[in-house]
């Protein structure tokens, strides 16, 4: 079982840009890996994935909110995963969890990913 530790949250006014870590306590290639968000009385939901790398799927996959802002990446050899953001909106404003999955998930789908962070709190003013 995989334990997963965010950071690098932090308050930004909107325009502005953070990048989040996810660190791994073992290596991240065979897992699906994604981050989610989940702001104060709504639901969890999906930000941005990438597949297992033995996986079918194509590549990365973004939430229509953040599509062309968020980057996800991966560098295996430090077992962590980023999550860079720019041009930041008051509407990204959560907290933001690494999430990691031994299957190929559904994209952007809280319910197919098994292991999950502590997450890392993101505000955005206006």
């Amino acid at each position: 079982q995989v334990q997963l530790v965010e950071s690098g949250g932090g308050s930004v006014e909107a325009g502005g840009s953070l990048t989040l870590s996810c660190t791994a306590s073992t290596v991240t290639d065979k897992y699906a890996m994604g981050w989610f968000r989940q702001a104060p009385g709504k639901e969890r939901e999906g930000v941005a994935t990438l597949p297992r790398l033995f996986s079918r799927r194509g590549g990365t996959h973004y939430a229509a909110s953040v599509e062309g802002r968020f980057t996800i990446s991966r560098h295996n050899a430090k077992n962590t995963l980023y999550l860079r953001m720019d041009n930041l909106k008051p509407e990204d404003s959560a907290m933001y969890y690494c999430a990691a999955s031994l299957r190929d998930p559904v994209v952007l789908r809280v319910a197919d990913f098994d292991y999950w962070g502590q997450g890392t709190q993101v505000t955005v003013s206006s």
